[in-house]
């Protein structure tokens, strides 16, 4: 039921809708007089395009921020000791996941009633749609665990990859000089400007520097350490029985670090993608940022659109700087980010700065 949200044709459909969110987003950033702390914003970023662009939910902005608050709460209380006291964080994580399915309920019966005006087909019309082909007539209760479960996979990963990426450019402005070459190259980036219509997903696939771009900022930075699995038949191990039914953990951090297909592990390399090397193609495990197996992320499609459409924008609309002395160190928990939320300082441009890193790209592009 959920496998169609993330078919060829929904992403095609919410591509421009993702890049309005963004736009939207980056222009804010820009008007900051102040630095921002990327990845509490890259949280409210990834939280907004869940309820605008994937349940297409018409929420008010101040009723979003506050759903965004009690979301944060639910959040940070999910892996607290299930012990149900006044002023626990179980209790707290629990009062605020009765209040987010309130909001949901009041929002998807909002959408069910107003189906006027829509241009393109949501996740959550998707899911119902899939569920009447499936013979089965989603109830309130599955529909409100859907939402929450399609907003909770979009948000703290997506978070986490899109900070790092943004750090990542600012640690090497020669790849995001590299970028838009590329982007020029391909017709998508002119005189500082996103050419109108050019981002559309067959447009985004021919962008192979990109992809090796995002594939490495996953690769050093991937947002969660593993993943679990059920033992489905005993096995061996470097000696060890693993019998049926015990439950086993992988490290997908353990197994970037250490697969050997991977040279230099602690270097941002991106070229190490690209076809002469092409480090994931040797064997199909050393390379998941995403899982393996028949239970890999559903959502890894859209997570790397919204991640490449991201980098677009911020290498073609944006100027940015560290608004720290140094960057700052990483922290692996609850899934990896900068210790202080990498603070940058966003900077508007106008049209004659549009011209002039245009013209300092097409420069800087003849020597890459």
């Amino acid at each position: 039921v959920f496998s169609k949200i993330f078919s060829h044709e929904a992403l095609e459909s919410y591509l421009p809708k993702i890049q309005l969110v963004i736009k939207d987003t980056l222009r804010a950033w820009s008007s900051n007089p102040e630095c921002i702390n990327v990845y509490h914003e890259a949280q409210k970023l990834t939280f907004r395009m869940a309820i605008r662009v994937l349940l297409g939910f018409r929420i008010p902005d101040e009723e979003l921020g506050r759903l965004f608050e009690v979301y944060q709460q639910f959040v940070e209380n999910v892996f607290s000791l299930p012990v149900d006291l006044p002023f626990s964080g179980y209790r707290r994580g629990i009062r605020a996941r009765e209040t987010l399915q309130k909001g949901l309920e009041k929002a998807i019966q909002e959408k069910l009633q107003n189906t006027q005006g829509k241009d393109y087909a949501d996740a959550l019309d998707i899911l119902i749609e899939s569920g009447k082909e499936h013979g089965k007539e989603l109830t309130m209760q599955e529909l409100k665990d859907g939402t929450l479960e399609l907003i909770f996979a979009a948000y703290a990963t997506t978070a986490s990859a899109s900070t790092s990426l943004i750090m990542q450019l600012l640690k090497h402005p020669r790849v995001l000089e590299k970028l838009r070459e590329e982007l020029r190259s391909k017709g998508i980036l002119h005189n500082g400007c996103i050419c109108e219509g050019s981002l559309r997903l067959d447009n985004i696939s021919s962008l192979h520097y990109l992809d090796c771009v995002i594939k490495e900022v996953l690769r050093l930075f991937t947002p969660i350490s593993g993943g679990y699995r059920t033992v489905l038949q005993t096995f061996e191990l470097d000696g060890f029985q693993i019998p049926k039914g015990w439950s086993v953990m992988y490290s997908i951090r353990d197994t970037h670090d250490t697969a050997p297909v991977f040279k230099d592990v602690d270097v941002f390399d991106p070229e190490r993608f690209e076809q002469g090397r092409s480090e994931d193609k040797d064997g199909r495990f050393h390379y998941l940022p995403f899982g393996g197996g028949v239970r890999t992320c559903l959502g890894k499609h859209l997570a790397k659109l919204f991640l490449k459409t991201l980098a677009i924008e911020l290498a073609s609309t944006s100027r940015f700087e560290l608004a720290t002395r140094t960057f700052p160190k990483i922290t692996l928990v609850p899934v990896i980010h900068p210790v202080d939320g990498l603070k940058v300082k966003f900077f508007g441009l106008d049209s004659n700065q549009n011209e002039i890193l245009a013209g300092t790209d097409a420069m800087l592009g003849a020597t890459v």
